[in-house]
């Protein structure tokens, strides 16, 4: 978990770093333990005038791809920067006609022990059809989880940040006129 200013200056790290002509609009940046996800905005292709949509897809899709192919090497050589910087994996991804999509991104694995009922919820969502795998399932609940209870999250997440300021405040803390690191 990084703070507010932890996070506000990695995305202006970014908006500053990456090619003003990249995105449309200054990009999304999250970040947690093992990555940094930065998603910008691209202009939807044109089209013609009642265009059905099978077309807009489509032509969504092309410009993606055509957008993702264009700007690899712009893309890898911020990438590399920021991977340097910050020590962690950088993600991208975009929007364009209301699509977002994700190029290469990290899932990370994460080890959990469940007792027989929760093993039984998950194995009820692979029977469905609804997921592949047990880790798929349990992946599927962490979304739904995460779409009905968001302001819950938000409130826990600014409880947490409370609480690294308070830590950082510590004993162990540094005092605020030390010299940093990147000085």
């Amino acid at each position: 978990m990084i703070t507010t200013e932890q996070c506000e200056k990695l995305r202006g790290w970014f908006a500053g770093r990456l090619p003003d002509d990249l995105f449309e609009s200054l990009p999304e940046v999250t970040v947690d333990r093992e990555e940094i996800t930065v998603i910008g905005r691209i202009p939807e292709p044109r089209l013609t005038e009642g265009a059905s949509d099978a077309e807009k897809e489509a032509a969504v899709q092309a410009r993606i791809q055509e957008f993702r192919e264009r700007t690899r090497e712009d893309r890898v050589a911020v990438a590399r920067e920021a991977e340097h910087r910050f020590r962690k994996k950088v993600s991208w991804g975009v929007e364009c006609g209301g699509e977002r999509a994700l190029f290469t991104h990290i899932a990370a694995p994460v080890m959990t022990r469940l007792r027989q009922p929760e093993r039984q919820v998950l194995d009820t969502l692979v029977a469905a059809g609804v997921a592949r795998s047990r880790s798929d399932a349990l992946a599927w609940c962490v979304r739904l989880v995460q779409r009905h209870t968001d302001d819950w999250l938000a409130e826990l997440r600014d409880s947490l940040e409370h609480v690294q300021r308070v830590r950082a405040q510590g004993p162990d803390a540094e005092p605020e006129d030390a010299p940093s690191d990147e000085e």
